[in-house]
């Protein structure tokens, strides 16, 4: 079997891996990282969001072989070593931005993304770039609403739908 090894949370991770098991697989089987949740395996959920040298990846549309050499970031490096949540990971617990949590790591990853690439982004162009990360609890308000707070904005004007 092929060998594969990449940079994962700032660790250089190995192992062996079959040339079609998925990206997700390998992080949640191979090296036990279970925050990268897997919902649809269709690329439609947005669950299995990670960041593959910084661009946020659906790691269930991606081979493992294809993060050869990579830097990968999962939802387990993001808060701070003590376990201290980063501004976003605090931002959805102050503001409710989650209910069961499943969809929660992948809402953190591509919130990441987009507050790197457009740090005070609008409420609309929040809810555009959340439109390939699906929720069945919150509604999304509480989420948006965490994600502009993370950003620094005032979340107070942001109207209850």
């Amino acid at each position: 079997m092929p060998q594969v090894s990449m940079t994962v949370n700032g660790k250089l991770r190995s192992g062996e891996v079959e040339g079609r098991t998925l990206l997700s697989t390998f992080l949640r089987d191979g090296l036990g990282l279970t925050g990268t949740h897997v919902g649809c395996d269709t690329s439609q959920c947005g669950a299995c969001v990670v960041h593959v040298d910084g661009a946020a990846v659906k790691s269930c549309t991606m081979l493992a072989l294809e993060a050869e050499g990579a830097e990968v970031a999962t939802i387990e490096g993001q808060a701070a070593p003590d376990g201290t949540l980063n501004v976003i990971q605090q931002a959805f617990q102050d503001h409710h931005g989650l209910q069961c949590g499943f969809c929660t790591p992948g809402m953190v990853m591509s919130a990441a993304a987009l507050l790197k690439d457009n740090p005070r982004p609008t409420e609309a162009e929040v809810r555009d770039y959340l439109e390939g990360n699906i929720c069945r609890c919150t509604g999304y308000h509480n989420i948006v609403k965490a994600i502009m707070a993370a950003s620094g904005q005032d979340v107070g004007a942001i109207a209850a739908e």
